[in-house]
C-alpha cells in the first residue's frame, strides 16, 4: 500500500546563509528513505557577440535618425531666425544709405513682407531667387517674376516647414486678407483674392508664374477686373515632402510713398 507522507522540505541557501524551505510535493514507497531534493539553477545562455553589436549599430543608427529630425525641426529653424534677423537689419541699413537693394551672405535682399493674418509683428525679409541658401534666410522673389508694385505678377516662394518656416500658416489665409511689401521707397498693399487652401498645383505646373496666369484647367486664376498688378503666395501644400504647392493670388489696392 501506498502511503502519501507530507511533502518534502527543499533548502535554498540565501546570502545570509539560512535556508528558505520550499515545498516539493512527492510520494514516498513503504521502505524508501527521505531525501532532500536540490533544484539545479538554469544556464545563462550567452548572447552571439555580433548580435550585440547589430543591436549596438542599430542604436547609433536610431540616434542618428532622432539627431537629424530634430535638427530638421528645431535647429535649422533656429538658424534661420538669426540670419532672417541679419538680412532685415542689413536691409535697413541699406534703405538708410540710399540703396534700393542689399547684398548680403544668402543673397539680394529687397523688401520685407508683413502679413497681419500672421500676427502683427510678423516681418520676413524677401531675397532675390529661390535657391536654398534664400530660402533658408527668408522669402524668394521668384526670378524672371515682376518687381513689387510693378504691371505683372510678384510672386514670392517660402518655406512651410524647416527653415524658419515663413510660410508655416499658409492654409489660415483668407480672401480678403491684406499683405504688404515694404521695400525703400514704397509699401505696397495687396488684397488675397482666395484662401490658402483654395488651390495646390504639382511643383512642375508654372503658369502660376506668368505675368497674368491663366488656369489651363479653367479653375482657379486671377479673377478679372482686379488690374494688372498682381502677387502669388506659393508653399509646400503639406508638412511633410510633397511634389504639390499651395498657391494664393492676390491684387494691388494701395500704394503708400515712403520718404527715408
Amino acid at each position: 500500500m501506498t502511503h502519501h507522507r507530507p511533502a518534502a522540505l527543499t533548502e535554498v541557501p540565501t546570502r545570509e546563509g539560512s535556508a528558505i524551505s520550499k515545498i516539493d510535493e512527492v510520494t514516498v514507497e513503504p521502505g524508501v528513505e527521505r531525501h532532500r531534493v536540490r533544484r539545479s539553477r538554469p544556464q545563462s545562455k550567452q548572447v552571439p557577440r555580433r548580435f550585440v553589436w547589430v543591436g549596438y549599430g542599430l542604436i547609433v543608427a536610431g540616434l542618428a535618425v532622432l539627431a537629424w529630425v530634430a535638427w530638421q525641426f528645431w535647429g535649422t529653424n533656429w538658424v534661420s531666425d538669426q540670419r532672417q534677423g541679419e538680412v532685415a537689419e542689413a536691409l535697413e541699413d541699406g534703405w538708410a544709405d540710399g540703396s534700393d537693394t542689399v547684398q548680403t551672405d544668402f543673397g539680394r535682399a529687397s523688401a520685407i513682407l508683413h502679413v497681419p493674418r500672421w500676427g502683427e509683428d510678423y516681418a520676413v525679409p524677401v531675397l532675390e531667387g529661390s535657391s536654398d541658401e534664400v530660402l533658408a534666410a527668408g522669402i524668394g522673389h521668384m526670378d524672371d517674376t515682376a518687381d513689387a508694385g510693378k504691371v505683372g505678377n510678384y510672386v514670392l516662394a517660402g518655406h512651410r516647414v524647416t527653415h524658419g518656416e515663413p510660410f508655416a500658416e499658409f492654409p489660415e489665409l483668407r480672401e480678403g486678407d491684406l499683405v504688404h511689401v515694404e521695400t525703400r521707397s514704397a509699401t505696397y498693399t495687396y488684397e488675397l483674392d482666395f484662401d490658402g487652401t483654395a488651390l495646390e498645383v504639382p511643383f512642375t505646373d508654372d503658369w502660376v508664374l506668368q505675368p497674368f496666369p491663366q488656369n489651363p484647367d479653367g479653375g482657379i486664376q486671377p479673377p478679372r477686373g482686379v488690374g494688372e498688378r498682381l502677387i502669388t503666395l506659393v508653399s509646400c501644400a503639406e508638412i511633410f515632402h510633397t511634389e504639390l504647392r499651395s498657391v494664393v493670388f492676390g491684387h494691388l489696392v494701395e500704394t503708400e510713398r515712403v520718404d527715408r
